[in-house]
């Protein structure tokens, strides 16, 4: 029999970006479950309902997709360049894994306003509040630029995101240095020491791809390579199970490529949430899933990316930041994709439609230095007060 008792835990359940997570108070977590360990997953993973063979998290607050399968811990930083420490898992919808591997860019936009209602930070005057997070996955610092009026967030507004229902006020979002370095647990900007690697994939053969550590570990591959165009929405790749597969082994190789796991096999079961892969292709018009028209003329490039096993409905913050990076080193697949000339801007389409990122990069003695990497989001609370959850 299991526990016969329930404990409320006190938490936030917000949006941010295109993502929703239950957002905790790194004090108001039960002892146990205070630091890393068997316990915080096992409580985490029963927060959001899993592992859940029906794949709906009916028994959670999860949603069934990654997009709504997020945690995240917050909590004072001891790091006198930032305001607040931040941790994110990605919770696995069919099995008991909560992978902390890596960061949420869309959740990253939450984490400010987040801070700033708890009393982490204080509001200040009226205007634009400056937080400084230490994203604690990557050892990264994330720079946010909150709206406040009144010793408040300001939640509500005019900015309108691709994927996002309704308008919302702007956070800006600065990510600082997101190339990782060799200090890193996620090493080097380019792990191989290669703009673009050529694998060779029992079952599927050779594929050329950019192996980049920026946001998050990275795999960029050229739609073309996998048969595939890049105007792909959910329903074509989520409902192909063969093709599913394909774009999971090769994920899973590359991932060994990067040193981030030992077999495909531990890439899989283990490190779900990172490496992303992703697949671009030159800019084409297409109708997004919210029926809105996209045009060839309005975009530099088409991006698809896989989160957790399925095509994202949108873009991940991270794979954004990526793409950024990416774009703006001359030799890499994405920079290829766009014609060879390094970009500090780029806009691309996505599943949901679009969105504009931008990265600060310079070439010193041959080697190429990410200091920045730029992008707006919103973010907004959906609900505070208690989550219960049968005790661990």
């Amino acid at each position: 029999m299991g526990s016969i008792k329930q404990i409320p835990v006190r938490a936030t359940y917000m949006r941010g970006g295109t993502s929703k997570g239950v957002f905790f108070n790194q004090k108001d977590l039960p002892l146990q479950a205070q630091n890393p360990g068997a316990e915080r997953d096992k409580l985490m993973l029963r927060v959001i309902g899993s592992p859940d063979p029906y794949g709906k998290q009916i028994d959670g607050m999860g949603n069934g997709t990654s997009s709504t399968s997020k945690v995240v811990i917050i909590g004072p930083s001891d790091r006198e360049d930032c305001d607040v420490h931040y941790l994110f898992g990605a919770v696995a919808i069919d099995a008991p894994v909560v992978d902390w591997s890596g960061n949420c860019g869309n959740l990253s936009s939450a984490v400010g306003p987040y801070a700033i209602q708890e009393g982490l930070v204080d509001a200040g005057p009226d205007g634009l509040k400056t937080v400084r997070i230490w994203q604690a996955n990557l050892g990264k610092k994330i720079i946010a630029h909150v709206q406040v009026k009144d010793g408040r967030v300001v939640e509500l507004g005019d900015f309108e995101l691709d994927g996002v229902t309704f308008p919302a006020a702007e956070v800006q979002l600065e990510f600082l240095d997101p190339g990782a370095d060799e200090d890193s647990d996620s090493g080097a900007m380019f792990p191989t020491g290669n703009f673009v690697d050529h694998l060779d994939i029992p079952g599927i053969g050779k594929i050329e791809a950019t192996l980049i550590n920026a946001g998050n570990p990275t795999i960029f591959v050229n739609a073309k390579s996998l048969g595939l165009s890049g105007l792909e929405l959910q329903d074509d790749v989520n409902n192909n199970p063969v093709l599913l597969k394909k774009l999971e082994t090769i994920r899973a190789y590359a991932t060994v490529t990067m040193g981030l796991a030992a077999s495909p096999l531990e890439a899989t079961e283990k490190r779900p949430h990172t490496p992303k892969l992703s697949f671009v292709a030159s800019a084409g018009s297409y109708t997004a899933s919210s029926g809105k028209a996209v045009s060839e003329q309005e975009i530099d490039i088409l991006a698809r990316i896989m989160s957790m096993g399925k095509l994202h409905h949108a873009m991940t913050g991270t794979g954004a930041i990526a793409i950024a990076v990416a774009s703006a080193i001359p030799g890499t697949i994405v920079n290829t994709v766009l014609g060879g000339k390094s970009q500090a801007r780029v806009k691309f389409g996505h599943p949901s439609g679009t969105l504009g990122v931008g990265a600060e990069a310079n070439n010193a003695s041959g080697e190429w230095v990410i200091t920045k990497a730029l992008m707006s989001r919103s973010a907004r609370r959906l609900m505070t007060g208690e989550i219960w959850v049968p005790e661990v």
